[in-house]
């Protein structure tokens, strides 16, 4: 690994290492936009997904690279728009755990799906992930500022992701992008004990 490489992989690192605590929710007095861009920073669930998914398009090769982190946040706009809704939806936590668990085992074990099954499964994801933000936008928000804010974390954790996948080659470097996923798993499997 050259030194831009692990410079690079260390600042992605820390774009993941950034959250404080260990459930995504907002910040009393933070409105806007600053409160939907730290929303998604402030859950690991929310991050390993996220991560996860750059990290898998990474790996799948660069057509899944580039579709994977759009379908993304695109999907969870819509998820989004029902959480703002009022809509009441049981299970969201469950969900939001499954896909840190399904992505990240899919990493761990080196899965390469075709695009359309693969994009279908993370925007089915990227649903719960949006309606917990949604859900949870403070009311002196607007919700677009507040949908932005959020949606920019989302592609900066995907990035993160992409960059950890591109930074990690050879032998090694797949190992590790390997382990990395069965972390990821580990991860949901500790998030959905904890919501169920």
């Amino acid at each position: 690994m050259t030194a831009y490489q692990a410079r690079t992989l260390f600042f992605a690192c820390l774009i993941i290492l950034f959250p404080v605590t260990a459930s995504a929710h907002t910040l009393g007095s933070v409105d806007g936009f600053a409160s939907g861009f730290l929303h998604p920073l402030l859950g690991w669930d929310h991050i390993a997904a996220m991560v996860a998914v750059g990290l898998w398009g990474a790996f799948m090769g660069r057509t899944a690279m580039l579709l994977l982190p759009v379908v993304f946040p695109l999907a969870m706009g819509l998820g989004a728009a029902l959480g703002m809704s009022g809509l009441v939806f049981s299970g969201i936590e469950i969900g939001i755990a499954v896909s840190a668990i399904a992505i990240g085992s899919l990493i761990a074990f080196g899965v390469r799906m075709p695009l359309v099954p693969a994009a279908c499964m993370v925007g089915v994801f990227a649903v719960f992930h949006g309606f917990a933000h949604g859900s949870e936008v403070p009311a002196s928000s607007g919700p677009l500022i507040y949908t932005g804010g959020f949606m920019m974390a989302t592609g900066l954790l995907h990035l993160a992701g992409i960059s950890m996948g591109l930074l990690l080659t050879g032998t090694a470097g797949r190992a590790i992008v390997r382990t990395i996923g069965g972390m990821v798993t580990i991860a949901g499997l500790a998030f959905l004990g904890a919501a169920v």
